[in-house]
């Protein structure tokens, strides 16, 4: 007996309404993480993210999902040279370990990837797939529900208590009793979560999408039609859409989500479009929107127990696949496999000095800002 208690509308916050990458990989520099902790659990986390893409395709199919799924590909661009460098090293310990289908992309090549001149060359992880995340969440909702699963909308969770071989949860449709509870939330900013918001930062992330464009210029931006991210920390990702517009997104600015600042990122992106792409002068931008990710303080996702109680979360940016990789791992945790959490070693300590509320994100942003363009 299965029961989802969802706060507001299923995906009516930044899951169903992200980027649409469903990408294979990490989003650290590989050789540098095997190298700080060590070259088998690095490929255990590589090949986690990998096991996601399978997963979400598998469901897709299994459930006859109309999501626009695709396997493109993911090609991370290097904004500069030495960023290709770092590509390069990242290529060979990839390609010698855990991803032999890894190809890297000289800078003499780039044109037959990408339509733009301001990178480098490029790391491409053919695995990588995109879809329409709204019609992916809905369609896994109604999956669920089609199997017994009881989806109650409109239900924030108010309390959670324990008692005698169970806990009474609250929410705002009334209480229920359960044997086990998972806590799959994220960036709540209400409800009995503090010890989970004392370790997860909220940061907002932005996205602008274009008129349609004409399949001339699709041809000349997006030949390949991948999903592209940069090497920047304060970077960019962008894709083409099933009706041919460019969705370009990105941190723009570190704040949160709100129409006033999701307006005010809208215009850093449309700048940063254009710098990538000078040839969409002139090009509407007919959609702005924003969302919040849930940040941990080293990028990678948290699963484990907390006071009796099962929890997955803090994707960084990741959810797309982690998280829904992450409801068939913690299903098989719940009925004993504990072997099945692949961040079951990893330690998750309070930030020091944070309750929740993300104070640093400008002093965060502007050093960020800096190493960008120091390294």
């Amino acid at each position: 007996s299965v029961v989802l208690l969802e706060a507001g509308r299923i995906a009516g916050e930044a899951s169903g309404r992200n980027g649409g990458q469903c990408n294979t990989g990490l989003a650290h520099d590989y050789a540098e993480l095997a190298r700080r902790i060590g070259a088998g659990r690095a490929g255990a986390y590589y090949r986690a993210y990998d096991d996601a893409v399978d997963t979400v395709e598998r469901l897709i199919k299994e459930e006859a999902i109309d999501c626009d799924f695709v396997r493109c590909g993911k090609l991370k661009l290097a904004a500069k040279p030495e960023h290709y460098d770092k590509l390069q090293r990242v290529y060979e310990t990839l390609r010698g370990s855990v991803d032999p289908d890894v190809q890297l992309v000289p800078p003499e090549r780039l044109a037959e990837e990408i339509g733009s001149s301001i990178y480098f060359g490029g790391l491409l992880q053919s695995q990588g797939a995109q879809m329409h995340m709204g019609k992916f969440a809905v369609g896994l909702a109604g999956a669920a529900a089609r199997l017994g699963a009881r989806i109650c909308e409109q239900a924030a969770v108010t309390g959670i208590e324990r008692e005698t071989g169970r806990f009474r949860v609250t929410c705002a449709r009334g209480t229920l009793h359960a044997s086990d509870v998972l806590i799959a939330t994220g960036n709540s900013t209400q409800g009995p979560f503090d010890w989970f918001r004392r370790r997860l930062v909220s940061v907002g992330s932005f996205i602008i999408a274009t008129e349609p464009l004409s399949d001339v210029t699709l041809r000349q931006i997006a030949p390949t039609r991948r999903n592209y991210v940069t090497s920047r920390i304060v970077g960019n990702y962008f894709r083409v859409t099933p009706d041919s517009r460019l969705l370009f997104g990105g941190r723009a600015r570190f704040a949160l989500s709100n129409p006033k600042s999701d307006s005010k990122s809208g215009r850093i992106l449309e700048e940063a479009m254009l710098t990538t792409f000078p040839q969409l002068a002139g090009t509407r931008v007919d959609y702005c929107w924003g969302g919040l990710v849930d940040m941990t303080a080293d990028r990678l996702p948290r699963a484990g127990q907390h006071d009796g109680m099962f929890y997955s979360t803090g994707y960084s940016g990741h959810g797309v696949q982690m998280s829904v990789h992450m409801g068939q791992m913690m299903a098989r945790v719940m009925a004993g496999d504990a072997a099945a959490n692949p961040w079951a070693d990893l330690e998750w300590s309070a930030i020091p000095g944070y309750s929740g509320k993300p104070w640093f994100l400008p002093m965060v942003g502007a050093w960020y800002k800096l190493q960008d363009r120091l390294h």
